[in-house]
């Protein structure tokens, strides 16, 4: 049986969470991980904090046991970031993006997508089971990480990563999104590319050396126009992107004899890291076969994570997808995101995690990010009832 949602409360702490600035790589962790710790603590919510090697704090845990009889004992782990992307251009945002101001039934301001409004259900759905303990079997377990959009991930490994670390049997992740279920995600591999050249000074006529800048540009074109395989069975295209092209020393009187090309590249199960790397490596090949080979361009891998998927059969799919389908009266689509997330580095470990399903929003990682607000209280019922059904 399900509860009633305190839409009025959960915006509470919404609006106080988003009033605290929490730029992953920019602001201090603790006043945030200090507002949401304070909440659970006056709401009977026990945590402990996980910290850093440097003593810096990276997220606040939870675990509510239930108590009725069963012969299995499932465990399910609520996950939601409590950092945010940065602001941008302040001056174009409607709102200023610490105001957290209501307008039409719209809450602004950064992070209040992603993911603070996750975090703020999240936390009322852990004080609400924490007083119904014998309508359940298994263990509930919430986890507000620090350090993710970093790319770190930083507060989600000082919890999986730990040599005690429980294994859940699937994770749901508090992405925004009320249209789908988001239930898999491409990965990624990164490089680092070094074209080479040959220096001279800008103004010379006889020796003009060689332009490692113009080198580097055709190799960024080669690359952009890739070919790669299309995976039907993933729903989302690999995709190869040049992020980056650095060259010169600032001045205007040198041929520049280095070129530096960042390169990020999207995975499907079909065209994996090695598949990746045999094709960059390939382009490169033939881009230097009309050079010297003194002149040869490096490669520097930085290591990714794999796409992933998980089976429309897992019980954690099926749960969320009826809990969704009961409460909102249609049928949500599962979707595979494009943009690679901690269900990445969780499917690494073995551990089924879902995406994306939450809040309707706009301007995530954008100008003038917002929730509605009427979307809170169908998917804090979506997901009591997902996990009602889940730890019986």
């Amino acid at each position: 049986m399900t509860g009633t949602s305190d839409t009025a409360s959960i915006a509470d702490l919404l609006t106080a969470l988003v009033r605290i600035p929490s730029r992953g790589g920019i602001d201090a962790c603790a006043p945030v991980l200090g507002c949401i710790e304070a909440w659970c603590r006056a709401h009977q919510v026990a945590t402990r904090r996980l910290s850093g090697d440097d003593g810096e704090p990276l997220g606040l845990y939870a675990e509510i046991r239930g108590t009725a009889t069963a012969q299995r004992r499932p465990y399910y782990l609520l996950n939601a970031t409590l950092d945010t992307a940065s602001f941008g251009d302040e001056s174009a945002w409607t709102y200023p993006p610490l105001g957290a101001q209501i307008v039409d039934g719209w809450l602004h301001g950064r992070g209040s997508a992603d993911s603070k409004a996750a975090v703020a259900i999240f936390a009322h759905l852990a004080a609400a089971l924490a007083r119904r303990t014998d309508e359940f079997a298994g263990t509930l377990g919430v986890l507000f990480d620090l350090d993710e959009h970093t790319g770190r991930f930083g507060g989600a490994r000082a919890f999986f990563d730990a040599a005690d670390a429980p294994r859940p049997d699937g994770v749901f992740i508090g992405y925004p999104g009320i249209d789908r279920i988001v239930v898999g995600a491409r990965g990624f591999i990164r490089a680092r590319l070094v074209v080479r050249g040959i220096a001279a000074h800008s103004g010379g006529s006889s020796a003009r050396g060689l332009n490692a800048a113009i080198r580097g540009a055709h190799l960024a074109v080669a690359l952009n126009n890739a070919k790669l395989p299309i995976d039907h069975a993933f729903e989302r295209p690999a995709q190869l992107t040049v992020t980056g092209i650095r060259a010169g020393d600032g001045t205007f009187t040198s041929v520049p004899d280095r070129c530096e090309l960042s390169v990020d590249c999207r995975l499907t199960p079909r065209f994996d890291q090695r598949e990746a790397q045999r094709c960059i490596a390939e382009i490169v090949r033939v881009h230097d076969a009309g050079y010297d080979a003194s002149l040869a361009t490096s490669i520097e891998w930085i290591a990714g994570w794999p796409a992933y998927r998980v089976d429309a059969s897992h019980p954690i799919v099926m749960a969320l997808y009826r809990a969704a389908r009961d409460e909102l009266g249609v049928e949500p689509p599962c979707a595979v995101a494009g943009p690679s997330n901690i269900g990445n580095y969780l499917a690494s470990l073995g551990v089924p995690a879902l995406c994306g399903f939450g809040v309707r929003c706009e301007g995530i990682h954008a100008t003038n990010e917002r929730i509605e607000l009427s979307s809170i209280a169908p998917v804090y019922r979506v997901y009591e009832r997902a996990l009602l059904a889940l730890l019986d």
